[in-house]
């Protein structure tokens, strides 16, 4: 099978129905503006995004049901070469609630399919197949139901061995048991991050002190987003801070996804940690800008880069 520079991971993809709304009240009616259908799950946005950034991606993971269709033919019209194991079941829907009053976004996400373990090694089997010219591999997003919760553990011990570096942007147990593989590089947002240490993490010290744990850990790069506030990123040499310019929010689901996107593209471009962080930060604060999870260019990415504000801390 043909290998990618990048291979992204989804196991549990969704479509994303994003409605837009007038000041969003619960336990009334409320009537819709605007509805988009996207393809939808961390791996599926992080490909959309790198290929429109002219990079060669491969999206895998599992699919299931009509919904499944309708999620690989969207990604076929967008030009996304795919390698998805079909299991029994329906591929979820997520629906993305957008108060335009308030500028905030509710999600509602359904739970997926179940996969059993026999899958789960036929899975394995297709990863160990495309791995062979791949320089990353992006794991993001929530298990399905039925899958081991050190599945992340074994994908990135199995990518290593390859020698290919793995980017994860997981959460709870998930990202818990990733990182005792030892990722090339992490991107928690702050609230997971808080959930992973169990405390609070209230200024940017705080938070660089947590990213230094990650790399205690064995990770060589730790990306924290912190929304509106920007990013904290650090390798073993170097903290750079990142504020964005200023956007109207359009919604915000996406957003770290594209900064995980921007990320891999200046590592493939081998670009300074500063500038990295930059393009990540550009990246996410305009998917921001945009309804849905519409994906943003190179271009616009590149228009912007100085509108981001580097610090570079220590």
């Amino acid at each position: 099978m043909n290998s990618a520079a990048v291979v992204t991971v989804t196991l549990n993809p969704a479509l994303d129905k994003t409605v837009t709304v007038e000041g969003f009240t619960a336990g009334s009616l409320n009537r819709v503006q605007e509805v988009r259908l996207d393809p939808g799950g961390k791996g599926v946005n992080v490909a959309r995004v790198l290929k429109n950034f002219g990079v060669s991606v491969l999206a895998t993971g599992f699919i299931a049901g009509m919904q499944g269709k309708l999620l690989l033919k969207a990604l076929e019209d967008e030009g996304i070469t795919t390698a998805f194991v079909s299991v029994p079941g329906e591929t979820r829907t997520n629906l993305k609630v957008v108060d335009l009053a308030t500028r905030q976004t509710t999600e509602i996400n359904e739970p997926g399919f179940v996969v059993d373990s026999a899958r789960m090694q036929t899975f394995y089997q297709l990863l160990d197949s495309v791995l062979e010219q791949t320089a990353y591999l992006i794991l993001g997003g929530s298990l399905p139901q039925g899958a081991a919760a050190d599945t992340y553990r074994e994908l990135i011990s199995r990518a290593k061995a390859k020698g290919v570096k793995v980017v994860l942007d997981a959460d709870g147990e998930a990202l818990r048991a990733g990182l005792a593989a030892q990722p090339f590089a992490v991107k928690p947002n702050l609230a997971e991050l808080e959930n992973l240490l169990g405390r609070s993490l209230q200024d940017t010290e705080a938070i660089i002190a947590a990213g230094s744990q990650l790399l205690e850990q064995g990770v060589e790069l730790a990306v924290i987003s912190r929304g509106s506030k920007g990013a904290v990123v650090l390798n073993r040499e170097e903290v750079i801070v990142t504020e964005p310019f200023p956007i109207v929010p359009q919604s915000t689901v996406g957003a770290g996804d594209t900064m995980v996107a921007a990320l891999v593209y200046a590592l493939l471009q081998q670009k300074p940690l500063a500038e990295t962080a930059a393009w990540a930060t550009a990246a996410g604060t305009i998917a921001a800008s945009k309804a849905g999870t519409q994906v943003c260019t190179r271009e616009e990415v590149e228009a912007n880069l100085a509108r981001v504000k580097v610090i570079n801390w220590r």
